[in-house]
């Protein structure tokens, strides 16, 4: 275990945008776990700057000329946290629509000590309110990855700041997989990454509305395509995987049903067929889930693959007018 000069040696980078009462719940579960504390503000208009002050929190507000990202928010924040606290060893970065669980600093923080050929250690992030819709069910699904050595984390991860630097931090013109970008760059330099069973973090989507599904799933698509864009080359072949599965379900099929349904179109209905299919062979292969979402989780899974294509063709389009990425946003 450390000694009482633990909390010196960590600072914490939040970020968010109008988080509201999550905000402020995700403050209170950090306050005493940490030397500084930093909040970035990405343009709110409610009132999350002053309760970050109220708190004594640092807070960074973004410049509203430059456009917004998590990844530039994340950067900004950790700058004005070294610049504060030089001195600190870990820090951990976290959405501000998550509350921290009690000792998951301290226990990622061990982690990283005994450990140091690992440059990111996360844990388990839970969704708060998975009973609310389908859509907050499949974000917990999301996060129930596996655990043991991994490629990436998401955005709640205690990291090591030495590799941090040695990285050059996020890259802040990504609108999304920012942290899995990072992960496979600190992998390249030959640390490795670690999930550990243990509760880490509560997180709130607030995501009710098939629009902001629908959104974050084309944001997902934009992140697959600029991923394998950037290192889509071997060995990692970045995201090119889930890159041409959306092409091919949300693309290549339907117009191969269009060009053959001009000539015959009962045999382009029968195309059509492999959709049900899918889902039929992804509801009974998840054995996992309760059966009261297998089947909307299997139906989802496969629409948002027009999603995804929807988010890949706004990549490539942008890409190909030289247009700056725009942010997607859910919420």
């Amino acid at each position: 275990m450390h000694d009482f000069s633990l909390n010196s040696r960590i600072g914490v980078v939040v970020i968010g945008r109008n988080e509201g009462e999550r905000l402020i719940s995700c403050l209170h579960s950090l306050i005493g776990k940490a030397k500084t504390i930093v909040y970035v503000d990405s343009g709110s208009t409610d009132d999350s700057v002053s309760h970050a002050n109220k708190l004594g929190v640092q807070v960074v507000m973004l410049d509203l000329n430059v456009p917004f990202t998590a990844a530039r928010a994340r950067n900004e924040g950790f700058q004005q946290l070294i610049k504060s606290s030089p001195e600190i060893d870990y820090v951990q970065f976290v959405d501000g629509d998550c509350e921290v669980a009690p000792n998951w600093i301290a226990h990622a923080s061990n982690f990283l000590d005994e450990n140091t050929q690992y440059a990111v250690v996360c844990g388990r992030r839970r969704e708060r309110y998975l009973e609310k819709s389908i859509f907050n069910f499949m974000c917990d699904s999301e996060w129930d990855t596996p655990i043991g050595d991994a490629k990436a984390c998401g955005g709640d991860a205690l990291m090591r700041v030495k590799a941090f630097q040695q990285v050059g931090g996020f890259r802040i013109q990504l609108i999304a997989g920012e942290e899995p970008e990072l992960c496979l760059r600190l992998r390249a330099s030959g640390y490795s990454i670690r999930r550990l069973d243990y509760e880490m973090t509560l997180h709130d989507a607030a995501m009710t509305k098939f629009n902001q599904w629908w959104k974050r799933t084309t944001r997902a698509g934009y992140a697959f395509a600029e991923g394998a864009y950037l290192h889509g080359t071997a060995p990692e072949k970045h995201w090119v995987k889930e890159s041409r599965r959306a092409l091919v379900w949300g693309l290549a099929i339907p117009i191969v049903m269009l060009l053959i349904g001009m000539f015959c179109w009962q045999l382009s209905m029968i195309i059509a067929m492999v959709y049900p299919l899918q889902i039929i062979r992804l509801a009974l292969k998840n054995k996992n889930e309760s059966k009261q979402h297998t089947w909307k989780t299997a139906f989802y899974n496969v629409l948002g693959k027009f999603a995804e294509m929807y988010g890949q063709l706004r990549f490539y389009y942008q890409r190909l007018l030289s247009k700056p990425s725009a942010l997607i946003e859910y919420k």
